[in-house]
């Protein structure tokens, strides 16, 4: 029983981990997006 909570837990914990990096990923790329040089015409 105890093998199955640590299971779950460790898949929590990587579903967590998951979404914070996309979160990280997303946020990342809003920042390169505003502080891109606009190109010379």
């Amino acid at each position: 029983m105890k093998k199955l909570v640590l299971l779950a837990v460790a898949a929590a914990g990587a579903v967590i981990a998951s979404r914070k990096l996309q979160e990280s990923k997303a946020e990342q790329a809003l920042w390169a997006e505003a502080t891109d040089r606009l190109p010379r015409t």
